[in-house]
């Protein structure tokens, strides 16, 4: 236990997207594509990039109704090797990174019987290595700029749901690199600030992709329009950590006091979910 309180740094308030120049990942489609709409909206100059060409482009005449000069470009974010001189190139094209938004992730539900070890490190290297090469990469603009990060992770980081054993993995290690680089940043005296956004049920193809068991979710989904205002928000107060929706963050809180009662709860919940909908 420490003896005194341990300062990380002091929280800028009053940060605005207008005029920034923002990074977003996976903006071809869902989340990304909002957040990426969103931000021109709101004044900032926004760089997209995904793998599908076709959407991508579709999103950024969308961008530049709003911010003319926003770019894109079609990346393979699995490709880490790659991702450092894209980063790069993304520095100079959109002249200076102020927001990078690590969104691109993929999902995986199966139970871990069903799971294989080439499985879970593709979703790793996607949910995880690529937003940490990302964020070392542009770290030192960041720093000059001070600027912001925004890691896209899960509630399943924090509550461990069934059948995500990979994806949750990935978002939970996410999370607990970007707690350790603010604390870091913080010691340093660095302006940089992390944000992790943790979104609940939003209605993305994600629930839908092929290879992935069905959700047994019983909550409706939100728009992907519901994340802007809080990221805007979380950004403009300097809000280490919010859940979409917000009430999730009860759930988490009920759950540290009896991990071991809360894992059992699920358990029950999910054997209950199965059975109502095999009748």
């Amino acid at each position: 236990m420490l003896a005194e309180p341990f300062i990380t740094g002091e929280v800028v308030m009053g940060y605005s997207v207008s005029g920034k120049h923002v990074l977003v990942t996976g903006a071809s489609t869902g989340i990304g594509a909002a957040l990426a709409i969103g931000f021109a909206q709101a004044g900032a100059t926004v760089g997209i990039c995904a793998r599908r060409e076709p959407e991508l482009a579709a999103v950024l005449a969308q961008v530049q109704d709003h911010s003319p000069k926003s770019k894109m470009w079609t990346i393979d974010l699995d490709d880490l090797d790659a991702l450092e001189s894209f980063a790069a190139d993304v520095s100079l094209e959109l002249d200076g990174l102020d927001v990078l938004v690590n969104n691109a992730g993929i999902p995986k539900r199966k139970n871990v019987l069903a799971l294989d070890a080439d499985t879970v490190e593709s979703v790793m290297r996607i949910n995880y290595f690529s937003p940490v090469r990302l964020m070392l990469a542009f770290l030192p603009e960041l720093i000059e700029r001070s600027g912001r990060v925004v890691n896209i992770s899960s509630v399943a980081a924090r509550l461990g749901p069934p059948g995500e054993a990979a994806y949750t993995a990935s978002k939970a290690a996410l999370t607990g690199f970007s707690e350790s680089m603010q604390v870091d940043l913080g010691i340093a005296g660095h302006p940089v600030q992390i944000h992790v956004v943790n979104p609940g049920v939003i209605d993305t193809r994600l629930f839908h992709l092929p290879d992935n068991d069905p959700s047994i979710a019983n909550i409706e989904a939100l728009p992907t329009t519901a994340m802007l205002e809080p990221v805007l928000a979380a950004l403009d107060a300097g809000t280490f950590e919010i859940y979409i929706p917000g009430w999730f963050a009860d759930v988490v809180g009920g759950k540290f006091p009896d991990t071991g009662a809360f894992l059992a709860g699920t358990t029950a919940w999910a054997r209950e979910q199965a059975a109502a909908s095999s009748t």
